[in-house]
């Protein structure tokens, strides 16, 4: 899918690029996967701010996905492919021959009217969803299970794909998307395929007035504040914005820089034996 830029008649137009959304077949949601998302505004229950930068932004509907995929051996036809504003990927609607329809996380490469399924006894092709142990290794999936009949919970936005690299004990190993290698269950569900919406990371906001359509309201940086709001404003004339008068915090205080913050005895740490960054993972 290429990204669409323009002439820079303006200075917005200058930078700005967006998707062409050339792939997508359907442009209204199916009535009966859809729901009003209900906007916070970074609020709780007591009306307080929570969270900082949220506000605004255009009406969404929630498309209820199916992640778990466990209508297992009944075949389904791609009716369409959709844009769903919750997420990067692109989704598609599927038809069973029951007639019931779900939306599904849309591969790169489906098609209308292709024909997709799961369970232990279909194939390993595009858009099937089958268990780790029966998928062949070296090939790409998307929407991974952690555990057996959760759901897929990971390598779920565009672009994304893992790989499966051997199986050993139980445990097949998987190269995810940031390099970590990890150990998954290979009765864990996993879909075949590149998800779609290859150049989401393309896309360039290029002015301000996008980030409030998607609900993103301004926040200033620290040093730019006075003491009395941040513990990194004030002093006499500009400061420091890389820390090198003061230690960057958040709001309340909180270090920002220089620490890890992943709990050393995170109990998912035995499944992982490549870290990010290709150094080995080290149990204590």
């Amino acid at each position: 899918m290429p990204v669409k830029t323009f002439r820079p008649l303006t200075p917005s137009t200058r930078y700005i690029s967006i998707a062409s959304f050339d792939d997508i077949t359907k442009t209204r949601p199916e009535k009966s996967l859809i729901e009003t998302r209900k906007r916070t505004g970074g609020r709780n229950a007591y009306g307080r701010v929570t969270a900082r930068g949220i506000g605004g932004g255009h009406k969404q509907k929630l498309r209820h996905v199916d992640f778990k995929r466990n209508k297992h051996g009944v075949e389904a036809t791609v009716l369409g492919v959709e844009y769903d504003p919750c997420r990067s990927a692109r989704i598609a609607l599927i038809e069973y021959n029951d007639g019931d329809k779900r939306y599904i996380l849309c591969p790169q490469g489906l098609k209308v009217g292709s024909k997709v399924a799961s369970g232990d006894s279909v194939a390993p092709e595009l858009g099937n969803a089958l268990p780790l142990k029966l998928i062949p290794v070296g090939i790409q999936i998307h929407n991974i299970e952690l555990s057996p009949g959760r759901g897929g919970q990971i390598v779920r936005s565009a672009g994304g794909a893992a790989t499966l690299m051997s199986r050993a004990d139980g445990y097949a190993q998987i190269r995810l998307p940031s390099g970590e290698i990890r150990r998954i269950n290979e009765l864990c569900f996993a879909t075949i395929g590149q998800v779609s919406n290859l150049e989401h990371s393309n896309v360039i906001l290029g002015k301000a007035g996008r980030s409030r359509h998607r609900g993103i309201r301004p926040v200033n940086r620290g040093v730019t504040r006075n003491p009395v709001d941040h513990p990194n404003g004030g002093g006499a004339g500009k400061s420091k914005s890389g820390g090198g008068r003061q230690h960057l915090t958040s709001p309340w205080g909180l270090l920002a820089k220089g620490y890890r913050t992943r709990n050393r005895r995170k109990f998912s740490n035995r499944f992982i034996l490549v870290r990010r960054d290709g150094r080995p993972m080290k149990l204590k």
